[in-house]
């Protein structure tokens, strides 16, 4: 099951955050921390690591880090294909996507992300399906 999903800039700022589990009064030392760890990484090392009771599986793609805590039973190169297929949906969506279009739509970005997981559980893969009703309201907007 996951238990959160961040998407972090390369200075520690988070973007977005999503979690799925963790009291609010615990997500600030905890994301604090964990920004700090996956930041000091090289590129060189592994992008699992444990911390407390849960494992941390994260990619960087371009300026932006996508880290996802997971419990111990999740399958990490799963959540890697899960970042990889977030970062195409976002990519699909907002037309290569940069850090400023996460930060100027962020609405639409947590819309895309609540399409793909739902109360910490993948729900959804299909890039199709995930973008279909966000381009139904986009469309209903106009």
């Amino acid at each position: 099951m996951l238990k959160f999903i961040l998407l972090v800039n390369k200075q520690g700022q988070t973007r977005l955050a999503q979690y799925y589990e963790h009291p609010e009064h615990e997500r600030v030392s905890i994301e604090r921390d964990i920004i700090r760890k996956c930041l000091a990484r090289e590129d060189s090392q592994c992008s699992f690591l444990e911390y407390k009771n849960f494992k941390l599986v994260y990619r960087r793609y371009a300026s932006l880090y996508f880290i996802v805590g997971v419990d111990h039973t999740e399958n990490e190169l799963a959540i890697l294909e899960l970042i990889h297929n977030i970062v195409e949906t976002y990519d699909k969506y907002f037309d290569k996507v940069c850090e400023l279009d996460i930060m100027f739509n962020l609405d639409k970005a947590y819309m895309i992300l609540e399409e793909m997981v739902m109360n910490g559980r993948i729900v959804e893969m299909n890039q199709n399906r995930i973008l279909l009703p966000i381009r139904v309201m986009d469309q209903a907007a106009q």
